[in-house]
């Protein structure tokens, strides 16, 4: 029934704050843009394989009511040299772990709050293994 993730939508507090984020700090390259009353509205990051990020404009703080996201997750295939990268453009990214699902992962955020995890699969991670994965948070 389902190919893959088509896209995740978030919201965007400041939207140039966000587009510089993900297209300029992350490199993604900028679909296309929503205009809503000839004004920027939104717009499209494309994350590899037909998978996207689409921001919002959200003037509201998140809440129960409109919240902005917990967490998504960007595959790479060389976590070293993403951290290198990001950290190069004046990005802050925490130093890559290995989570208890046998994957690589390094953390950050964007303008908005929202928790981007970046993870490089291993041969041993359990989403090829299928093996449970004990957490202790």
């Amino acid at each position: 029934m389902f190919t893959q993730l088509a896209h995740i939508c978030i919201g965007a507090n400041d939207l140039a704050a966000s587009e510089q984020f993900y297209c300029g700090l992350l490199g993604m390259k900028k679909g296309f843009e929503f205009v809503k009353n000839g004004q920027p509205y939104g717009f499209y990051a494309e994350a590899g394989n037909r998978t996207f990020i689409e921001v919002f404009v959200q003037e509201a703080a998140a809440n129960l009511d409109r919240p902005i996201i917990k967490h998504l997750c960007l595959e790479v295939a060389d976590i070293d040299a993403v951290i290198a990268t990001v950290r190069s453009r004046g990005g802050q990214i925490t130093d890559k772990k290995q989570g208890c699902d046998r994957s690589w992962q390094a953390w950050m955020t964007d303008p908005s709050g929202v928790s981007l995890e970046i993870m490089q699969y291993t041969a041993t991670s359990k989403q090829f293994t299928g093996e449970p994965c004990e957490v202790d948070w």
